[in-house]
């Protein structure tokens, strides 16, 4: 393991910066609309803003990439995110901010798709794993380390948002001085939207509902812990002590999710979401002990369901559509993520702060309802099913290529699917990236 850190250091480095300026980032400006006294609902629209950049640049990242290469493609969403964020400190019109929430999820993503494209590149398939969990170990950390900046700074002035932009031009440096080979071109994942709603359904619908819960938590839970009376320090406690809890139930999760079936464990920590999030749902004030554990165990069952989900649909996928079906879930995810904020926000907006918990519950009992094991058939099986599970991020701060970081899927057959796919040649340049 220690080989491979040091093989991948800068990369995960990288990772790491961008991550800690996401995550303050998008706390920072829940509790500065929140001290302005803004509505709830601009500020879940912010956060939808920026899950619609990421899916966005899930397609402008792959025509970039192939016309201007790796590092060029890098350099330059790096310096427009970091210019994006600074906006932010130069005009309080909100429609602005709405764009610029859009302007930095898509950049991030197509950050995201360099970094992943060289560890796929560069990671020996017998390390995949390994290369792969450091690469999440670093994205949790860095999500746990920008909010801990607000304990450290919790003055929220415009210096939090360079200390935003000084994070996102730190993460240049790594990948703008690495003297590795590019990787090979970039295809996008074709995606065939009807074969998996018939094939996968009840994996489709877990991941919108994964994606409307940790949308909803990563935009909101800050606006909520802060009309609890939290101060900015606790908030940030608070929002790093939820993620970190998330980052710790992953592995836990991998050994039941290879032991137990995958449908009927979506099913009950949605179910044990729902209660553990009545007591906050309820209660319009709760001590300041019963908030932090009540919502640290809620952040830990929402982490659980997107990874079951996905591993769950990949038991019945083939391993040359895997691709195609991450692209897939990541869509559905991302369009969970852009409605959840705006619904609970609207509900924070009209009955107050509590209804963000409420949300958690209603839709947990929305997934324990339509998610049915019974239902499975099994047909489409694959033959070593179930397979072994990988610990997954839990937001969408990873592109379509995760598939192919995943140990299970076999390189050459998706790269030869991803070529010879009609679809995939329709919107591909032909051009070569330049060096």
């Amino acid at each position: 393991m220690h080989q491979i850190w040091k093989s991948f250091r800068a990369l995960y480095f990288a990772s790491l910066m961008m991550l800690i300026g996401s995550g303050l980032l998008s706390t920072y400006l829940a509790l500065r609309l929140a001290a302005d006294n803004v509505d709830g609902l601009w500020i879940g629209a912010l956060m939808a803003a920026n899950y619609f950049g990421l899916v966005l640049g899930g397609k402008i990242g792959h025509r970039l990439i192939a016309r201007v290469g790796h590092i060029r493609a890098y350099a330059t969403c790096a310096g427009i995110v970091g210019a994006a964020v600074l906006c932010h400190g130069l005009t309080d019109w909100l429609p602005m901010w709405l764009l610029l929430r859009v302007i930095v999820g898509l950049g991030m993503m197509c950050q995201y798709m360099v970094i992943e494209s060289w560890l796929n590149e560069q990671a020996d398939a017998k390390q995949r794993g390994v290369v792969f969990s450091l690469y999440m170990i670093a994205s949790y950390l860095g999500l746990v380390l920008g909010q801990l900046i607000l304990a450290v700074h919790p003055a929220l002035g415009p210096e939090l948002l360079m200390v935003v932009a000084l994070c996102f031009a730190l993460c240049l440096v790594p990948v703008a001085m690495t003297r590795r080979i590019h990787p090979a071109p970039l295809h996008p994942a074709p995606m065939d939207p009807r074969f998996f709603i018939k094939r996968v359904p009840q994996s489709l619908i877990a991941v919108m509902g994964a994606g409307l819960l940790v949308g909803s938590f990563y935009g909101l839970a800050p606006l909520y812990a802060s009309q609890q009376g939290l101060s900015t320090e606790l908030v940030g406690v608070y929002m790093g002590s939820c993620i970190f809890a998330g980052l710790m139930v992953q592995w836990p999760l991998g050994w039941l999710s290879d032991r137990y079936d995958r449908p009927l464990l979506i099913r009950i920590f949605a179910f044990l979401l729902a209660v553990a999030a009545l007591p906050l749902a309820i209660l319009p004030e709760v001590p300041l002990e019963v908030l932090f554990v009540a919502g640290c165990v809620a952040a830990l069952l929402q982490f659980c369901i997107y990874p079951l989900a996905v591993a769950f649909a990949n038991d019945h996928i083939e391993p040359e559509r895997r691709v195609s079906l991450t692209a897939m879930l990541l869509v559905t995810y991302g369009i969970g993520a852009s409605v959840g904020p705006l619904a609970a926000g609207v509900l924070m907006k009209v009955f107050g702060s509590q209804m963000l918990y409420a949300f958690f519950s209603v839709a947990s009992l929305i997934l324990v309802w339509r998610i049915r094991p019974n239902a499975v058939t099994n047909l489409h099986q694959v033959d070593d099913a179930p397979l072994h599970h990988v610990a997954m991020p839990d937001s969408m701060s990873s592109s379509p290529l995760v598939a192919a970081l995943d140990p299970r899927v076999d390189e050459q057959m998706v790269q030869e699917q991803m070529v010879q796919d009609p679809v995939v040649d329709e919107f591909e340049p032909q051009s070569e990236p330049k060096p």
